[in-house]
């Protein structure tokens, strides 16, 4: 029995899929061919060599499946396999993230499991074929009949071309080793890639001419994806919020145009998202993150700053010294640790999105004494994992924060047991505070840009998905909106099904030629 169920543990292990949407009974109703030949292998091996080839064999498939296990994680959170060489350095900012969303406890166990699934796995593996290899020396008449016949039937049926005849973990081998290669190469490409700048020069004097003395604002919305805004499970929800913005925005003067920017990440890694945006290169691993921020590469940020205005960073995720801020082109940077918070954190958000709008303009944008500003805003609360999503309380009882006590234990028996349903509420709550801090403290040179930096997880899209997240301009200057006419957007806050989709490491280059000196429509 024990023998079976080591055979079945490698057959297994050789058919699993690396995806989610794989997960199929027919999947597992095949025959590797890999299997075939491990099981000629420990057949004609003698004594110690075949003890040798099963350890080498148990340690391959045992690394092979780790691999996919971690393929299916990836792909059930960021919709991408897992890069091998580049996504380990992430391990940190994995742990922060689980110490955040389960607590110091609930990470260490969780990181305790991690290493001992590492470790279990490939010696199970090796176990089941040291296992499967005394049995075949045993046995070896019978053995090779069988071995015989399976191989027999995996040639009819590949001549014929039927998918029974399986050579998947081949495959998989051999795509996983191109991709090593192919990030192990990407570096030098990419550097050389960020040297070349077509604004990198452009003097100060000629940048962003068109909208000199405004205070523009970027202003990214976590997780808000297309999803949010075209499935038909949400879009009702959402697309009421969105009515209900244009409406007061409207009127209050504001005019809005919409469109989509295909994000270079999924369901996490917002920092990919907006290195891409601000620098106009596709940052989608983190070793093109290490590279970028590295260079001189012209941001946005950094080239507001060249033509004049205070630039400044509001990061309410960040609870450490973020060196990258100087890079960005960020004159001051604020986080969770001097924004003045004094409530409870929501999950693992660190502050109500509602509090970071509130902190801004009283420490920056409500001051008189200040010229015209550029600023990133980073809204948090419609962060993965949802389970813990603020409600809109009055703008004038924000304070401190202490207003929002006792409200995420409140709340939480009343969270909607459906991930997507959880999605949709937090991504209504932080686009009213959006739409209700431009209401509020909103004038005729007020800029606001602000977008998704990625689609939540494949849990709450589904399979299939595109990248693409919304992005809107509103403006009360006519002139501004007049600057852009020519990139055919959709009047209002919410982007047309058919509305231009553009990459997201395009926009820097159209954004600063649409405002450049001599710009138009």
């Amino acid at each position: 029995m024990i023998t079976v169920m080591a055979g079945l543990l490698v057959v297994v292990a050789l058919l699993l899929p690396n995806q989610p949407i794989g997960l199929t009974a027919g999947a597992f109703l095949r025959i590797p061919v890999e299997a075939l030949i491990v099981a000629v292998l420990l057949l004609v091996l003698p004594g110690r060599a075949r003890t040798a080839g099963a350890i080498i064999a148990g340690l391959v498939v045992g690394l092979l499946l780790l691999v996919k296990l971690a393929d299916l994680g990836f792909f059930s959170v960021y919709a991408r396999q897992m890069d091998l060489v580049l996504d380990w350095s992430l391990a940190d900012d994995g742990i922060t993230f689980l110490t955040g969303s389960i607590g110091r406890a609930g990470a260490i166990a969780a990181v305790v499991l991690a290493v001992a699934l590492l470790l279990a796995v490939p010696l199970l593996m090796i176990f089941a074929l040291l296992r499967l290899g005394r049995a075949f020396a045993r046995h070896q008449t019978a053995t090779t009949r069988g071995i015989a016949l399976l191989t027999t039937v995996w040639l009819v049926l590949a001549l014929v071309g039927n998918p029974v005849a399986d050579r998947g973990a081949s495959t998989f081998l051999t795509a996983r080793t191109g991709m090593v290669n192919d990030a192990l190469h990407d570096r030098e490409a990419f550097a050389a890639a960020a040297a070349v700048d077509a604004f990198g020069s452009v003097p100060p004097s000629q940048l962003l001419t068109g909208l000199r003395g405004k205070d523009v604002l970027l202003t990214f919305v976590e997780s808000y994806g297309r999803s949010a805004v075209e499935d038909p499970a949400m879009s009702a929800q959402v697309g009421a919020v969105l009515a209900d913005g244009e409406r007061r925005l409207t009127a209050s003067g504001f005019a809005a145009r919409s469109g989509w920017l295909t994000s270079p990440t999924f369901g996490g890694y917002s920092w990919l998202a907006h290195s891409t945006f601000q620098s106009g290169l596709r940052v989608d691993n983190q070793q093109r993150y290490r590279t970028i921020v590295s260079s001189d590469r012209l941001t946005l940020t950094e080239s507001f700053r060249r033509a004049g205005w205070a630039t400044v960073g509001v990061a309410p995720a960040n609870t450490y010294a973020w060196p990258e801020g100087d890079w960005y082109g960020f004159d001051k940077v604020y986080d969770s640790r001097n924004l003045g918070y004094a409530g409870p954190k929501f999950g693992w958000t660190t502050m109500p999105d509602q509090y970071t709008l509130t902190a801004f303009e009283k420490l920056e944008h409500g001051r008189t004494d200040r010229g015209p500003m550029m600023a990133e805003l980073d809204l948090l609360s419609s962060h993965f994992p949802w389970d813990s999503i603020p409600e809109m309380i009055d703008w004038n009882a924000v304070g401190d924060g202490a207003a929002f006590a006792g409200m995420p234990e409140r709340l939480a028996p009343g969270i909607p047991s459906s991930q997507r349903d959880a999605y949709r509420t937090s991504i209504e709550y932080s686009l009213t505070a959006v739409f209700d801090y431009l209401e509020l403290h909103g004038n005729e040179n007020t800029v606001v840009i602000y977008l998704g930096d990625h689609q939540p997880a494949p849990t709450v899209t589904g399979p299939n998905a595109s990248h693409d997240v919304p992005i809107t301009i509103v403006a009360k200057d006519p002139a501004v909106l007049d600057r852009i006419a020519s990139w055919n957007w959709s009047t209002g806050l919410k982007p047309a099904p058919d509305a231009p989709v553009w990459p997201m490491e395009s926009f820097r280059d159209h954004f600063l030629s649409a405002f450049a000196t001599g710009s138009g429509s």
